[in-house]
């Protein structure tokens, strides 16, 4: 029987070796090479920074902004590694595959550790920041999409065999990796490093930039992963399929757009939310080539500075005694 990387009733998932998808242990190597945790980044300038009334401090829709940010990553790193922990991992048996997501799993656990760190750091209202997924519409009804669209992966009856099961599979993986990760992520990026990028808020702004940096080997990962699927299993890729997954990343791109215009009222730092609009549509061609499928923007990238944050290795040195060398994005394509 040959070997697939989902229905392989052949394969032992304890089984690590031989390798059958070396770009999998390749993503694996490289999170483990952007290693970090949020106690690395000092948070006392922040602390003051935040603390500051007037002409000195944030405006008001600074503090907007970093609210809305904070709010809508303290659940969404949660949601996205429930989808692996409970979904994910189970329908993908291949051993190298399971190994990175446990890594990537892991990941998710430092991501949400962040934004615990930043909200204990800033002294924020807990329940203020984590129940923005409720209170907020533009983040309620990106949350809701995300939750609406990876719905079959997380049934506990489901199983990836047969063509329409596997494209749900292959629908919900492209929700999770795709939107959630490849397109929801990316205004709030643009948004919080720019802020860094004016001196403010650098300690929160730098755990921001490495999150960004582990999310593009995510990205890499889920795209190397349901372009596989989707290889092995060629009679799912009809026309129709193909579209719909079109339209599922264009919608995407609306609703992240509504959220850019919810949390940038007044547009700042140089920042309006129609720049942001492009950014997100140049992003979306991205994302659908990088899957197989026709780009349909065209739009130029408002932001090259943001590919800057990924491509160049980051050489970090932690209370004068540790380097962060980031080795590994210069062979991503995503950003």
């Amino acid at each position: 029987m040959a070997k697939g990387i989902i229905n392989n009733s052949s394969t032992d998932p304890n089984k690590i070796l031989p390798l059958t998808y070396q770009w999998a242990r390749e993503h694996y190597k490289n999170g483990v090479a952007n290693n970090w945790v949020p106690e690395e980044v000092p948070m006392q300038a922040d602390i003051e920074f935040w603390k500051r009334q007037g002409s000195n401090g944030l405006s008001e829709d600074e503090r907007r902004m970093i609210m809305w940010n904070l709010g809508f990553f303290s659940t969404a790193e949660s949601l996205t590694a429930n989808n692996i922990v409970l979904a994910i991992y189970r329908h993908v048996t291949n051993p190298e595959c399971r190994q990175y997501l446990l890594r990537q799993g892991y990941e998710e656990a430092v991501h949400t550790e962040t934004f615990l760190y930043c909200c204990d750091s800033l002294g924020l209202d807990p329940d203020e920041v984590y129940n923005m997924y409720l209170t907020i519409p533009s983040i309620k009804a990106k949350d809701d999409f995300v939750v609406d669209m990876t719905k079959s992966v997380l049934d506990p009856n489901f199983k990836t065999e047969g063509k329409e099961n596997i494209q749900r599979f292959v629908h919900d993986l492209v929700g999770y990796y795709v939107i959630m990760e490849g397109i929801f992520f990316y205004a709030g990026f643009v948004m919080m490093l720019s802020l860094m990028r004016q001196n403010k808020m650098v300690g929160v702004g730098e755990q921001f930039q490495f999150i960004l940096r582990d999310e593009s080997v995510h990205l890499a990962f889920g795209a190397d992963l349901i372009n596989t699927i989707v290889a092995e299993n060629p009679e799912i890729w009809t026309a129709e399929f193909r579209a719909k997954i079109t339209a599922d990343i264009k919608k995407g791109v609306e609703l992240e757009f509504e959220y850019a215009k919810d949390s940038l009222p007044h547009g700042i730092l140089g920042l309006r939310a129609d720049v942001i609009r492009q950014y997100l549509e140049y992003i979306a061609d991205r994302r659908l080539e990088r899957i197989g499928l026709e780009k349909v923007y065209g739009s130029e990238n408002p932001f090259p500075w943001m590919s800057e944050v990924i491509d160049l290795r980051k050489e970090k040195n932690f209370f004068e005694t540790r380097v962060n060398e980031y080795q590994t994005s210069g062979n991503l394509d995503w950003e």
